[in-house]
Order: C-alpha cells, then sequence, then structure tokens
C-alpha cells in the first residue's frame, strides 16, 4: 500500500470511529499526543543515530490561530479533574484503531506522524478556540472537507 493510500485509510478510519463514538476534543487530543510522542522518541532515537535531522513539519506542532489576545482567553481547570471524566475506554479504542492502522498499512514512521499531526492541528485550534472547561468536552467538530 502506497504511502498516500495508508494516509487516506488512517483518515478514513479515525473520521469514521471519532464520529461513531462522539469523542470529545479533549479525549482525542491525549490519544493524539500519546501517539504523537511515541512517534518522536522512535524518529529522534533514529536521527540521533544516523545523523539525520528532522523536518520542522514532522518534529513540531503545525501552527494554530491564536485567540483574540484582547479577550481573557485563560480558563482555569483542574487537570487532574478533567483527567478523571475522560472516557478510557473510548481513548483506548482510538488508540488501538491508531497502532492497528499505522501496522496494517505499513506507513513509515514520518508519514504516520505528519498524519497526527494534521489532527493534532485541529484539536489544538478547537482547545484554544474553548470557552470554557465544558467545551473539552464538546464532540470533535470535523469540517466538511475532511
Amino acid at each position: 500500500m502506497s504511502d498516500s493510500e495508508a494516509m487516506v485509510t488512517l483518515q478514513e478510519r479515525m473520521v469514521n470511529l471519532i464520529g461513531q463514538l462522539t469523542m470529545p476534543v479533549v479525549e482525542v487530543a491525549l490519544v493524539l499526543q500519546h501517539h504523537i510522542q511515541g512517534m518522536m522518541t522512535s524518529l529522534t532515537d533514529h536521527a540521533s543515530q544516523t545523523g539525520g535531522k528532522i523536518n520542522d513539519k514532522v518534529g513540531h506542532p503545525w501552527p494554530i490561530v491564536s485567540p483574540d489576545e484582547s479577550i481573557d482567553s485563560q480558563i482555569a481547570f483542574d487537570v487532574e479533574k478533567v483527567l478523571k471524566i475522560v472516557d478510557q475506554d473510548r481513548m483506548d479504542i482510538l488508540s488501538t484503531l491508531i497502532r492497528v492502522t499505522l501496522i496494517e498499512t505499513e506507513m513509515n514512521l514520518i508519514e504516520g506522524i505528519l498524519a497526527l499531526r494534521s489532527w493534532e492541528q485541529l484539536v489544538r485550534q478547537q482547545l484554544v478556540d474553548a470557552n470554557g472547561p465544558g467545551q473539552l468536552f464538546s464532540p470533535i467538530d470535523l469540517p466538511e472537507e475532511w
């Protein structure tokens, strides 16, 4: 399977599962963070062993639009409380789907990270746009073309 076919497969599966489970933004964010961190650790280790460099598009989160600074965008909430509310089973299902799809499609590490970075950018934008802690648990809003 080509990298582009693998990326489409991952995208379709994630869209379907996230929609079916009506997953909140915060849960998707936590799963993505877990996978990207693990994949980046492997890529960083490989790059340091081979003397390679990691492209910024792969190595760092993609930019998002910051909220209007004139608006008080500081939202106070208890992270521990948020972590107690998340549905661990739902997050495990998404995590398993991502892992299995990456293995099944034999997607290379860089393409896998890039595929997840686009999701990360979408989720981070929705998190920064949240007006209160309750919006962290709103279902992720997937654009039409997604």
